[in-house]
């Protein structure tokens, strides 16, 4: 296109600065490009108008065929100049041929088996249609059906397919936590953990993942309240290894609902700590850098009470993969590891593991803290753990000379 040529303002997406191709209105009155705006509420989780700041109160977008039509006959207009005309969208997914579909579904296994494979052609298509299935009442459809997974043996092979779509239309917030508080199809949550017990692969898989993004909106008496079974059957995944997104989604798990002190013991008499030390052992585990992240935040919590730590220390390379991970994946994990290893020195010393620590180098490593460019409250806590054991620790014949005589007093 020809930079001299002027382009009407009103032509240009408020988020892009780019001529609309699928001008729509949302609920405050502005029009954006289709593709724009619903990046900025889906992709981006916001729900506020980017122009007038207001709350967007309708999640359907109104097409604005007159703008529409101005800006294609402005692009014939100008086609000399290189001004390439728009073609007319695609028009989406009607919201009544959805909840006509659901509700034909609602005759017989046949119909309802019909409609998930209609649904989930709709859903492949794009992102639009995603969003006019979740305004159609799709995901507490689909809810409905994986809670009668194993009510109804009829329905398990319903259930897996249901779950599969259920996870790839990438519900938003709102309607996940319209699911967690009102229990619309059930209780999404005990259904889940349903399938991860007893599921096929790819269905254990795909419900962790959904835990994953439910307990993400959850509130905090709802993340307090948590059944022992969720633990136990999200250690499970981690300890089977399904696949490594799997793992990593109940890790994260583990990370949104640790911070509680009661989910902590519930955590451990789950065998988390022993499974993710475990894991940390695993070179395929680490060669992702999140992975041992979110499991040293993990252990760090769980150390922080008396159980946690009793069976930190029943394992017998526990300490030595902890101390390994220290400044050899990220400063965040440096910092948890280093916390970990205080946890333990500062509640559970004695003279047989304050050996161990130093045979096993965890004093040199924490030297090397204090030594290189680290966060300073890494420092603080290795220097604190350093001071705590100076007795004992300065005065071993196994510390090098180097060291002794740059021991922080």
């Amino acid at each position: 296109m020809d930079e001299e040529i002027e382009i009407p303002p009103f032509f240009l997406c408020p988020i892009s600065l780019e001529i609309m191709k699928d001008p729509v209105i949302v609920s405050t009155g502005i029009t954006y490009d289709r593709d724009s705006i619903e990046k900025w509420l889906f992709s981006g989780k916001k729900n506020s108008c980017p122009v007038t700041k207001q709350d967007i109160t309708d999640a359907d977008l109104t097409p604005n065929h007159t703008l529409r039509r101005l800006i294609q006959s402005w692009c014939t207009l100008n086609a000399s100049y290189g001004v390439e005309r728009i073609p007319t969208p695609r028009s989406p997914i009607c919201k009544s041929e959805i909840e006509k579909l659901i509700r034909d579904s609602a005759s017989s296994h046949k119909n309802k088996v019909k409609c998930l494979k209609r649904l989930r052609q709709i859903v492949s298509e794009n992102a639009t249609n995603k969003r006019c299935l979740e305004v159609a009442g799709v995901p507490e459809f689909l809810a409905t059906i994986i809670s009668n997974n194993g009510v109804d043996s009829s329905m398990v092979s319903l259930s897996d397919e249901a779950l599969s779509l259920f996870y790839h239309l990438e519900c938003s917030e709102r309607v996940l936590r319209n699911l967690l508080n009102n229990k619309k199809g059930g209780n999404i949550v005990k259904s889940l953990i349903k399938i991860m017990q007893r599921g096929i692969y790819e269905s254990r898989a795909y419900a962790t993942l959904l835990l994953k993004n439910i307990l993400e909106v959850a509130d905090p008496m709802q993340i307090m309240t948590l059944k022992r079974s969720v633990f136990t059957e999200v250690v499970q995944i981690l300890d089977d290894r399904i696949s490594h997104k799997a793992t990593k989604a109940a890790m994260h798990v583990l990370v949104t609902i640790c911070p509680w002190g009661r989910n902590r013991h519930k955590a451990v008499e789950a065998g988390a700590i022993s499974v993710i030390i475990e894991l940390l052992m695993d070179e395929s585990f680490s060669s992702d850098r999140r992975g041992p992240e979110m499991a040293m935040v993990v252990l760090d919590m769980l150390c922080q009470c008396a159980e946690g730590r009793a069976e930190f220390l029943n394992h017998r390379a526990a300490i030595a993969v902890v101390c390994k991970k220290v400044l050899r994946v990220s400063q965040t994990a440096s910092d948890r590891a280093v916390r970990v290893l205080l946890s333990v020195g500062r509640f559970c010393a004695t003279p047989a593991l304050l050996h161990e620590m130093l045979q096993l180098g965890v004093v040199e490593k924490l030297f090397l803290v204090l030594q290189v460019s680290c966060g300073s409250k890494t420092k603080e806590k290795a220097k604190e753990l350093l001071k705590l054991h100076a007795r004992v620790w300065k005065d071993s014949p196994c510390l090098p000379r180097n060291m002794i005589l740059v021991y922080p007093s």
